[in-house]
């Protein structure tokens, strides 16, 4: 009862069930990346030369997760919107516990360079297939249960944790490899997994709405903004189908493919240019490639807080293009002057500095597939990540071919003219434009919110 006499009750605050369902998103972001960059850790440590496979080999097993996982992007963002986000990452975690173990157990029983490496490109490449659904996923989790005001910020939260899995695998999994073997620290990492996808089978749901520990005011902050769009359905004038000719979406899919080329540059071949090209040693390479990897983490928590504030000052469209074209001119500018560097400090400064800045318009790419996808928010940001990826996965095999013509500085300099171009390409993207077109964006006022009385 109320103090003054009233007798009405305050009203209740929203519960925080949203952010818990960000956090296990964060998990599965760290831990699927984790088992994703373990590859290219035992790869520099333990296999390349030593169980008989080339730098261009072992790209290419980089390249198989890649290219399946690309292949299956847009129909895995169909199959996230017909069954839901929930489904979708319950059948990732288990899936992920299956292959990433079988990778130890390929490196367990292969005998010869050319078993292993088959092995390798099959396991590897059935590992893409079940982890499609990680980013389409998580976003599309994140547009059902935060309200816009705070959904760049979880984006940015839940990529910033994928930074940190990426981080932590050279000396986590290399840590892991040097006690147990790098067969056996796959092991762990499948079953950490596993474990992971327990929690996630018990505790998360589709929308707050779903969620027994979720009350109604947290279900209105959420909901407020939402309404039913017509004619809106799988095969309606609005469906997935239109999202193929949307300008924004496809001018999106290509600055994020520029955007992973720079990313998987630093992914897959950042340790193996400090150990093996610059000389600096296992212990300080391994160091190195964390440092770079967690400043771009940082870069993603901090550019979703960035994002959000930048758009209440200058609206949706001029805010997120204004981060996205100086984050990634400037992680070029950062880069190319790391390669023309002298001295370790300088370049490993420059290198932490390019990726903390690309980091920062990563929840902006996201955030926007979302809002253009509208209810098929799940294809559209599959949709970009298939672009994304596409461009990624060049990455493990251009490198090489392109330093084994023009150097090494050639191979990581021709990364700053990619993300150059793919900042361009902001100047023309407008995330306020729907895949439903203008309409599609009013609100119903008899349906714009839930009734006050209840849900």
């Amino acid at each position: 009862m109320l103090g003054n006499g009233t007798g009405l009750e305050p009203p209740a605050r929203p519960t925080r069930v949203r952010w818990r369902i960000v956090g296990l998103l964060a998990l599965f972001a760290l831990l699927c990346h984790f088992n994703r960059v373990s590859m290219a850790v035992a790869g520099t440590e333990h296999i390349i030369g030593k169980r008989g496979l080339s730098e261009t080999q072992m790209g290419s097993v980089y390249s198989a997760y890649l290219l399946i996982y690309t292949i299956l992007m847009t129909p895995g963002g169909w199959w996230i919107d017909r069954r839901g986000p929930r489904a979708a990452l319950l059948m990732m975690s288990f899936g992920s516990a299956l292959f990433v173990a079988l990778t130890g157990a390929v490196g367990m029983v292969a005998r010869s360079a050319a078993v292993l490496l088959w092995g390798l490109l099959v396991v590897r490449g059935l590992l893409g297939s079940v982890t499609v659904p990680m980013h389409p996923g998580a976003a599309r989790m994140v547009s059902l249960w935060t309200p816009p005001t705070e959904r760049s910020r979880a984006n940015g939260s839940v990529n910033a944790t994928a930074l940190i899995g990426i981080a932590l695998a050279p000396p986590g999994f290399g840590f892991l490899a040097d006690h147990l073997g790098w067969p056996g620290a796959f092991v762990v990492g499948g079953a950490a997994s596993a474990v992971l996808g327990a929690i996630w089978m018990l505790y998360a749901r589709d929308g707050p709405r779903e969620h027994p520990s979720s009350n109604f005011e947290e279900r209105r902050l959420v909901e407020a903004d939402r309404a039913p769009l017509p004619g809106a359905g799988p095969d309606g004038p609005h469906g997935s189908g239109r999202l193929l000719g949307n300008r924004t979406l496809i001018l999106l899919t290509l600055s994020y493919a520029a955007n992973n080329y720079f990313q998987y540059l630093f992914v897959y071949w950042i340790q193996y240019y400090f150990d093996s090209v610059l000389h600096l040693g296992k212990g300080q390479s391994r160091g190195y490639t964390t440092l770079a990897m967690l400043a771009m983490a940082a870069g993603m928590a901090s550019g979703g807080w960035i994002s959000d504030r930048t758009e209440i000052l200058l609206g949706t469209r001029r805010g997120r293009a204004l981060i996205s074209i100086l984050s990634m001119t400037l992680s070029a500018l950062f880069l190319g002057m790391g390669i023309l560097g002298q001295g370790t400090a300088w370049i490993v400064a420059c290198f932490a500095l390019a990726m903390g800045v690309l980091g920062i318009c990563e929840a902006a790419f996201w955030t926007s597939a979302t809002q253009v996808g509208e209810r098929h928010g799940g294809m559209a940001a599959a949709i970009m990540n298939t672009g994304g990826n596409g461009g990624g996965l060049l990455a493990p095999i251009v490198t090489p071919l392109f330093a084994s013509y023009f150097g090494w500085k050639g191979g990581l300099g021709l990364a700053c003219g990619v993300s150059v171009i793919g900042a361009l390409f902001w100047l023309w993207i407008d995330p306020t434009r729907s895949s439903g077109g203008p309409e599609a964006m009013k609100p119903s006022r008899s349906t714009s919110a839930p009734p006050p009385g209840g849900p």
